[in-house]
């Protein structure tokens, strides 16, 4: 069960804090207590804040495992098989199975692009993987918010071993190559001024002098 303090449970519902504490005293959204007394909400609150029936909730449970080249395909069959023991221990009915190729840097992974898709129709109910990574490389929290707007969990089983370093390796190489990029583009964009700068300075000295030229021939 995903619990949330005050703050990040304000910003799910799109309301201010202060609204909270105020729905708290009126009854309107009670909120939990801890033990040493600190306000929390629970996504189950917020489904039946939402007033959506989670009973009668008949949207999918998707599996979905992810490797940035088709030469890890064992890779990406132990995470479908690991994930797929998972589900069966906990009783989770999985209806369907997404395998899918790409950077984790790369948003626009088809078969990604597609569960999002879904996650807007409201045909998903829970997204389960291996670690965070698999899903998306960096932004993981947004995103994770993003479809909790639209009532789907992301389950992350977090399992260390089935994210493949070689990845990891491989897309920290990406971003550096991205920034010496966009650096030496900086750089040649730089000498480019410093160029021009010399050449209006050529320009205006040169203008200077003509009217030297006609001031004395005046």
């Amino acid at each position: 069960m995903t619990n949330y303090k005050p703050k990040d449970f304000a910003e799910l519902l799109g309301v201010s804090v202060k609204t909270l504490q105020r729905w708290d005293r009126e009854g309107i959204l009670k909120a939990n207590r801890t033990p040493t007394d600190r306000r929390y909400y629970t996504y189950e609150q917020y489904l039946q804040f939402k007033g959506i029936n989670t009973e009668n909730d008949n949207r999918q449970t998707v599996i979905y495992a992810r490797v940035s080249t088709r030469n890890q395909k064992d890779d990406l069959q132990n995470q479908v098989s690991f994930l797929r023991q998972f589900c069966n221990a906990k009783g989770i009915i999985v209806d369907q199975y997404i395998e899918d190729y790409g950077s984790g840097l790369n948003y626009n992974r088809k078969k990604w692009n597609e569960l999002l898709d879904e996650v807007m129709e409201q045909k998903i109910k829970t997204i389960i993987v291996t670690h965070k990574d698999r899903f998306i490389r960096l932004g993981y929290d947004w995103f994770e918010k993003f479809c909790k707007k639209f009532n789907t969990t992301i389950v992350v089983v977090n399992n260390e071993e089935l994210s493949p370093q070689e990845e990891l390796v491989q897309d920290i190489v990406s971003i550096l190559h991205e920034f010496s990029c966009r650096l030496y583009g900086l750089r040649k964009y730089k000498k480019q001024i410093e160029r021009d700068e010399e050449i209006a300075k050529e320009l205006q000295d040169r203008n200077q002098s003509v009217k030297a030229a006609n001031s004395q021939n005046q």
